[in-house]
C-alpha cells in the first residue's frame, strides 16, 4: 500500500471554511423538555392519547355550558329515555339529561383529582427533598413516619375521614391527599439522593447557596421528570378512588354527579336502562388507559436512557 506521506502535496486542497462557520452549531440547543416532547411525538399511542385526553377535558368544560339542560334540572315527564336527538346519551329516573350531567360529572371528577395530585406534588416533593438534603438522623425520622403511613391501607383511611366529615369535593380531596403523597416522597427522595453528590451541587454549596434555593433552583428541576411521570399516574388512580367512593355510597350524593354517582345509578337500572351505567364507564375507562399510556410515553421520552 502506497504511504499517504509520499503523496505530493499538490492532490490536496485546502478547504475554504468560513470565519462565521467555525462556531456555528448544526443541531439547535434543546432543553430536557423540549427534547422530550420531540421524542414523546414519535410515540403515536401517546399522542392520540393526549388527544383524547384534551377533547374529554375540553368536553367537561364546555360541554355543560353549551347544552341546553341543566344538569340538575329534573323533568318526571320524560323519564329513562332512551338516547336520542334531544338527548343524546338518554335520560336518568328523574328526566335529568345525561349528556349535561355526564361531562359535569367528569368535570368534578378531574377537578377532584387535579387538586389532589396538586397537593401530592406540594406536599411529597418537598417532604422527599428535605428529607434527602438533609440525611443523618432527621431522614431516618422522616423515613419511619412514610413507613408508619405505607404500613397503614390508605383507602382504610380514606373511608374512615369521609364517614366522620361530611361528604363534599373538599373532603374527598383531603382524604385522598393524607396518604396520597407517600410515593411522590419517595421518588423524589431517592432521586434527589443520586443528585446531591454531584458537582453542580457541590459548587453550589462551595459558593454558599443555602440549602433552599439548591432544592428549588437545582434539585427539584432536575427531578422534574420524575414529578410529572409520577403525576401521569397519580391523577386517574384519583379519578378512580373518588369514583369508588361515590359508588358505595361515602362520596358524593345526588343532586350532584361525578363518574362514580352516575356508574351507582347506572348499575342499579343496569338490566332495563344499560346505556346509563355503559356512557360514564366509557368515559372513566378512556381517562384512565389514555392516563397509563400517556404516563408510560412520557416515561420513554423524559427517561436520558432512552435518548439515541
Amino acid at each position: 500500500m502506497e504511504n499517504y506521506w509520499d503523496l505530493p502535496l499538490e492532490l490536496f486542497e485546502k478547504a475554504e471554511v468560513n470565519l462565521d462557520e467555525k462556531e456555528h452549531i448544526a443541531k439547535p440547543s434543546l432543553t430536557a423538555f423540549q427534547d422530550g416532547w420531540i421524542r414523546l411525538k414519535k410515540n403515536k399511542a401517546a399522542v392520540v392519547s393526549l388527544f383524547i385526553l384534551i377533547l374529554i377535558f375540553l368536553f367537561a368544560v364546555f360541554g355543560p355550558i353549551f347544552s341546553s339542560y341543566d344538569y340538575a334540572k329534573t323533568d318526571y315527564h320524560h323519564t329513562f329515555q332512551l338516547p336520542s336527538r334531544e338527548h343524546i346519551f338518554g335520560t336518568d329516573q328523574f328526566g335529568r339529561d345525561q349528556f349535561a350531567r355526564i361531562w359535569y360529572g367528569t368535570r368534578i371528577s378531574l377537578l377532584i383529582a387535579f387538586a389532589a395530585a396538586c397537593l401530592d406534588i406540594f406536599v411529597g416533593v418537598t417532604y422527599g427533598a428535605v428529607s434527602a438534603l438533609a440525611g443523618g438522623k432527621v431522614d431516618a425520622v422522616m423515613q419511619r413516619i412514610i413507613e408508619i403511613l405505607v404500613g397503614i391501607p390508605s383507602l382504610i383511611i380514606i373511608i374512615l375521614l369521609m364517614m366522620v366529615m361530611p361528604a363534599g369535593i373538599g373532603t374527598i380531596i383531603i382524604a385522598m391527599s393524607i396518604t396520597g403523597w407517600v410515593n411522590m416522597a419517595r421518588l423524589v427522595r431517592a432521586q434527589i439522593l443520586k443528585l446531591k453528590s454531584q458537582e453542580f451541587v457541590l459548587a453550589a454549596r462551595i459558593l454558599g447557596t443555602n440549602s433552599r434555593k439548591i432544592i428549588l433552583k437545582h434539585l427539584i428541576p432536575n427531578t422534574m421528570g420524575v414529578i410529572v411521570i409520577n403525576t401521569m399516574f397519580t391523577i386517574p388512580s384519583a379519578i378512580f378512588t373518588e369514583a369508588f367512593l361515590s359508588f358505595i355510597g361515602i362520596g358524593l350524593s345526588e343532586p350532584r354527579a361525578s363518574l362514580g354517582v352516575l356508574i351507582n345509578n347506572g348499575y342499579q337500572v343496569l338490566h332495563n336502562f344499560p346505556h346509563l351505567l355503559i356512557y360514564p364507564a366509557i368515559v372513566i375507562v378512556l381517562i384512565m388507559v389514555c392516563f397509563s399510556i400517556l404516563g408510560d410515553g412520557l416515561r420513554d421520552a423524559l427517561d436520558p436512557r432512552m435518548r439515541k
